[in-house]
């Protein structure tokens, strides 16, 4: 059994397809962006947008800071039964190649169960639950 500080600490991760690649891919409460990792963009060839806000990106206290110039339109898949196609900046990060946050959870109406680290989908009339 798990402890309670365990399950606070989870964050979803899992596998997408991306094309016909498999990537890496979180889900995250409290990013406010939904967000794709560069060399993914550049290795797959996909058309990216000039950012229509461009803004600046902090990640934590490093003080480095990274400029948001631009957007890709992903379209992705995460076992048999869910396709999603989503509006993401584009970042190089480390952390996975598709990072989606609240942007995309609310577009979706995903409602997240902590206890289980799952998510619910409504999808066309079917509720698609997504897990590790």
């Amino acid at each position: 059994m798990e402890r309670m500080d365990d399950l606070i600490e989870n964050i979803f991760q899992s596998r997408c397809s991306i094309g016909n690649k498999i990537c890496s891919m979180i889900i995250d409460n409290g990013s406010c962006a939904n967000v794709a990792f560069t060399t993914l963009v550049t290795k797959l060839g996909l058309p990216t947008t000039s950012h229509p806000k461009p803004y600046k990106l902090q990640w934590l206290n490093d003080g480095n800071q990274l400029k948001v110039t631009h957007q890709v339109l992903l379209s992705f898949a995460i076992g048999k039964h869910y396709n999603d196609a989503v509006l993401c900046d584009v970042i190089p990060m480390d952390a996975c190649h598709l990072l989606v946050g609240r942007p995309w959870q609310f577009d979706t109406s995903a409602i997240n169960d902590g206890r289980k680290n799952t998510y619910t989908i409504k999808r066309d009339e079917k509720k698609v639950v997504l897990n590790i």
